[in-house]
């Protein structure tokens, strides 16, 4: 979009341009006569230029705008989508460490029973 309203600025330009000179070629009228012509002419060319530049711009910030809105909305959805994968990985980790716990536990028991049958062996031998 932006090298055709390029292009369209400066087809405008030259066609301006191009139609000033011509103007002053052929004209059949006074100096005065030709330059308030040419002026009249190159007003409606600014004007014609400053309306595609507005358009342009609204049409830039439009999609600017759009373009923000839309990566606001996919960094909204992978955030949360990070977020819950993370709940995810929170509870399986604590799932793990619960069941290394248990494990723990078990082993210290069974340590302390072999270190007491140790010592009533020791006792009674």
């Amino acid at each position: 979009m932006a090298s055709n309203t390029g292009q369209t600025l400066l087809a405008i330009l030259t066609g301006a341009a191009i139609g000033a000179g011509i103007g002053i070629l052929y004209a059949p009228d006074k100096g005065s006569k030709t330059r308030s012509k040419i002026s009249k002419e190159t007003k409606k060319a600014q004007k014609q230029l400053n309306k595609q530049v507005k358009a342009t711009t609204e049409n830039l910030s439009e999609k600017a705008q759009k373009a923000r809105l839309n990566f606001e909305q996919k960094l909204e959805s992978t955030l949360s989508s990070a977020s819950y994968k993370a709940d995810d990985i929170l509870v399986a980790m604590e799932e793990k460490l619960e069941a290394l716990r248990v494990q723990n536990a078990r082993l210290q028991k069974d340590s302390t029973l072999a270190n007491a049958k140790a010592k009533i062996k020791k006792a009674t031998v």
